[in-house]
């Protein structure tokens, strides 16, 4: 078990203001991996105060000095790679596989896709006589989710650190183990004090303060609908930037010249990686109507040979969910599918057979599901696939916009010409046709109550710069 009750704040190894010990759980055992410290206000204060003093030199660090500390903090996140998984593994129960590949090399992917752009971004514009000018924004509150604990941390700090801004990040107090390690990184890799401090801590207290924080110039959240919401309402009086990365109810619609088969376990694998904890899961599947039956056998066949157990053994592809909290959540929203006429093809309530101990959820496909369902409406954020049936296209498309999210969408069909037309009608900010992944240079975001903002790539960058035109500075 480890002790992290300490904070990072200007390049320091800090006590709490007021020690307030909280358990970090193991999901996979249910019992206590490691135990940190919740922050208070007093230690937001602390930590806002050496991020703006830093923010004076940071911001007038040069392209290439920036450069050159990105790929530093890339060289030694690669050398702490195994420490990293294995937080993850212990923190929310990913597998071995899954932690030490997708989780922990993400936020590799993240710092070196930064550095890569930074060395090409263009800054300034000469418009006539005119000059425009992105300048770093200040101090950024920095509050990411549990799931993908390094992909989200390392997609916020790396483009704040390339435009020059300065931060204060608030990680997840339910697997706060990899941030640590991450704050370890930062410091041996020379970030200069304050640049990056670390307040572990809840939401209504340390998020709180860090989104009313005056002297805080921006907040980027990924996390629920509903908790980004109230960042947003604690930032509106100081009238910062508020950048959110949110929920989803993903649609994957399945055109009728699909090679059945190959679309229905893709689209079901996708689904249940990372246990369905993914904002952008391809948690509805729209099938044909004809389709249906087959598309039910092969769906439960996927969901046949998917392995539970424990998170260090090579075997197990997927882990428990992250928490008892999301556990009886997603339990009730199963017991709600079924009362709600639902039709169950696998799965269900319970823990899985064999298992008696963690927060394993049964990997669970309902067919026969309207658009009207609770389980059709709202995030699960578990195992849990919905198959849709449609009769036409134009209906396809039609249930697919037909929620309140926008994060990601999805296409399968051969037709590729009719796959893109049916993906320029979906209205959220990733399409994914027939599969196709690009990773961290392409934008990454939603539309509707999914949020506001891009993150990965080039993109990344804009949430972290103001633009100021300088009028009359001269011709080029």
């Amino acid at each position: 078990m480890h002790e992290y009750k300490q904070f990072y704040i200007n390049g320091e190894w800090v006590d709490p203001a007021v020690p307030h010990d909280f358990d970090v759980i193991d999901p996979a055992t249910e019992e206590v991996c490691g135990v940190i410290s919740l922050g208070s206000e007093a230690d937001v204060d602390k930590a806002v105060a050496a991020a703006k003093a830093a923010f004076e030199t940071f911001s007038q660090t040069s392209r290439d000095e920036r450069v050159a500390l990105l790929e530093k903090i890339g060289s030694v996140y690669k050398s702490r790679i195994a420490d990293i998984a294995e937080a993850i593994r212990v923190e929310m129960g990913a597998p071995k596989a899954l932690a030490n590949v997708a989780q922990a090399f993400s936020g590799y992917g993240h710092i070196m896709e930064a550095a890569r752009v930074l060395k090409e971004y263009s800054f300034e514009e000469q418009v006539g006589e005119h000059r425009i000018v992105k300048e770093p924004i200040g101090v950024c509150g920095l509050i990411t989710p549990w799931n993908w604990p390094m992909n989200q941390v390392a997609c916020k700090v790396a483009p704040a650190i390339a435009v020059g801004c300065t931060m204060v990040l608030k990680p997840s107090e339910v697997a706060p183990l990899s941030s640590v390690i991450f704050a370890e990184i930062m410091h041996e890799a020379g970030v200069p004090a304050g640049v990056f401090n670390m307040v572990n801590g809840d939401g209504p207290t340390v998020g709180t303060a860090l989104s009313k924080h005056p002297d805080v110039d921006m907040m980027s959240f990924t996390g629920s609908t509903r908790a980004g919401a109230l960042v947003a309402q604690n930032a509106a009086p100081t009238v910062k930037r508020v950048t959110q990365e949110l929920g989803g109810k993903s649609p994957n619609i399945i055109l009728d010249d699909v090679d059945l088969e190959s679309a229905i376990t893709q689209g079901v694998q996708v689904m249940f990686q990372n246990t369905g904890q993914s904002c952008n899961a391809p948690s509805r599947m729209l099938v044909p109507r004809a389709m249906l039956a087959d598309a039910e056998a092969i769906a439960s066949q996927v969901a046949a040979g998917v392995v539970m157990g424990p998170t260090e053994d090579d075997a197990t592809n997927m882990g428990p969910v992250v928490s008892k909290v999301q556990w009886d959540k997603i339990q009730g929203l199963i017991n709600k599918g079924i009362e709600e006429g639902a039709r169950l093809v696998c799965g269900g309530p319970g823990l899985p057979d064999g298992i008696e101990k963690g927060y394993y959820v049964k990997p669970t496909v309902f067919s026969d599901v309207t658009n009207d369902m609770t389980i059709a409406r709202e995030e699960i954020f578990g195992p849990v696939l919905a198959m849709i049936p449609y009769d036409t296209e134009e209906e396809a498309i039609r249930i697919a916009n037909d929620t309140v999210y926008g994060l990601a969408g999805y296409v399968a069909g051969t037709d590729i010409e009719r796959a893109r037309k049916v993906a320029a009608k979906i209205r959220a900010g990733n399409v994914h046709i027939n599969g196709g992944w690009a990773g961290a240079a392409i934008p990454f975001g939603g539309f509707k109550q999914s949020g506001n903002g891009r993150e990965w790539g080039a993109h990344g960058f804009t949430d972290y710069v103001e633009i100021k035109a300088i009028e009359g500075y001269g011709a080029a």
